[in-house]
């Protein structure tokens, strides 16, 4: 395996009037291509900033990030936002997903705003994304035809219809109930099963044992590093 992300001493600081708010402090943190890692923390400990910086949709105070071995500060705002587009895919608590618009239209989003045409056919890219959620039957449905956990499948399809190499869900099962939030866990484990890294941000410590390791934040700080063996498996429960 190689590290596909790596942080040193990564901190972010916001200003909130004279008073600095360090939201993630010295964070140092390795993740290998194909790892299926959990964050965990309460809120406020600094999952999302975390995610928000590995996701390249805001930047470090100090510290640094590469990603396959590249300092992320040093790209430019092109080199940025097609790593945004192209090498990772995002999923949200929200499902944010356009409600007038199909399923089929909002998984396309990601390959209309692709410059690199990396994708040529992209009605195929498309329907191997949903098919892959197990939505291939219901691509001509609108957002308030479906239900939540449809609408959070649909959400992960447009995350990897660019197929990228790394998947970071924002507590995507926080709107979801148990069991459907298992369901959307086990579709995480199959697209980790092809090889998608994929690092999940949840405070409900029964998901994070689906993933293959868990990183505890407080206070934006890292304080523990556990692996799960054997991880549980969420294909078939119920």
């Amino acid at each position: 395996m190689s590290l596909v992300i790596e942080t040193r001493e990564l901190t972010k600081t916001y200003q909130m009037g004279d008073i600095p708010v360090h939201a993630l402090m010295e964070v140092n943190l390795e993740v290998q291509t194909g790892e299926f890692l959990a964050v965990m923390g309460a809120s406020g400990s600094g999952k999302s900033t975390l995610l928000n910086l590995l996701g390249c949709l805001d930047e470090a105070t100090s510290g640094e990030y590469l990603l396959d071995g590249k300092a992320v500060s040093r790209l430019n705002k092109k080199e940025y936002a097609d790593i945004r587009n192209q090498k990772i895919g995002f999923v949200f608590q929200g499902f944010n997903l356009l409600p007038r618009t199909s399923a089929f239209e909002n998984v396309e989003l990601p390959l209309i705003y692709d410059r690199t045409n990396r994708i040529k056919n992209h009605k195929k890219a498309i329907r191997e994304a949903l098919g892959l959620v197990g939505l291939e039957d219901r691509m001509d449905h609108l957002p308030q035809q479906l239900s939540g956990g449809e609408q959070q499948r649909v959400a992960i399809a447009r995350a990897i219809v660019n197929k990228p190499a790394i998947i970071l869900a924002d507590e995507p099962t926080g709107n979801l109930d148990t069991h459907t939030s298992v369901d959307i866990i086990s579709v995480l484990q199959e697209l980790n099963d092809q090889g998608i890294t994929i690092i999940l941000v949840t405070h409900e410590h029964h998901l994070a044992e689906y993933a293959k390791r868990i990183v505890k934040l407080k206070d934006g700080r890292a304080v523990s590093n556990e692996i799960i063996k054997p991880r549980k498996k969420a294909l078939g429960e119920s």
